[in-house]
């Protein structure tokens, strides 16, 4: 190497360090022509994709980030909406809860009403029927009372009964009436 670097220096004319001859000037033009082609095909080939390749990921990540937000706009929506049926449900109930117990408390004062008058029927029914039953009662006692009255006389007119024997027939005749079970 020693040897290379003499013999470049032997040819560079004394006194000059860099010589600025024509083949110089060609040589630095071909150098400065050989970084601008090879600027302009590495910003093609690597600068350039890269470049798009960027952009198009930021435009991914944009359309995703207003993506996402559209979604949490959709989901706030649906959840506000999920409320408000909700609610919406919770007022439903409580008035249905309030017709249903209108209803009932109608249906209840409604039956005892009904069971009110069906008991005033049946009282009514039964004192008639009470009523007819000693209407019956007496005239099975005047009918009785008549009989027996009818068999006292019989006998009194049949016998010639002294005054000890009508007493005695008079007992008997009330024992007997005493025997005999009033229906009341």
């Amino acid at each position: 190497m020693d040897y290379l670097s003499i013999v470049i220096l032997s040819t560079v004319p004394e006194g000059r360090v860099i010589g600025f001859d024509l083949q110089t000037v060609i040589s630095i033009a071909i150098s400065l022509f050989s970084v601008a082609v090879l600027a302009f095909i590495l910003s093609k080939l690597l600068y350039n994709p890269v470049r798009n390749y960027m952009s198009a990921r930021s435009e991914r990540i944009r359309s995703q980030l207003e993506g996402v937000n559209k979604q949490e706009q959709s989901i706030n929506a649906l959840k506000a909406e999920y409320e408000r049926k909700i609610k919406d449900i919770e007022i439903e109930k409580e008035e249905i809860l309030q017709a249903v117990r209108k209803v009932a408390s109608e249906n209840s004062n409604r039956i005892l009403d009904e069971a009110k008058a069906e008991a005033d029927s049946i009282r009514a029914h039964a004192s008639d029927a009470i009523e007819l039953e000693r209407e019956r009662t007496k005239d099975e006692m005047k009918r009785a009372i008549i009989e027996i009255s009818t068999a006292m006389t019989e006998k009194l007119i049949t016998i010639s009964v002294d005054k000890e024997l009508q007493e005695r027939l008079f007992a008997e005749t009330m024992a007997e009436l005493e025997e005999v079970r009033w229906q009341s």
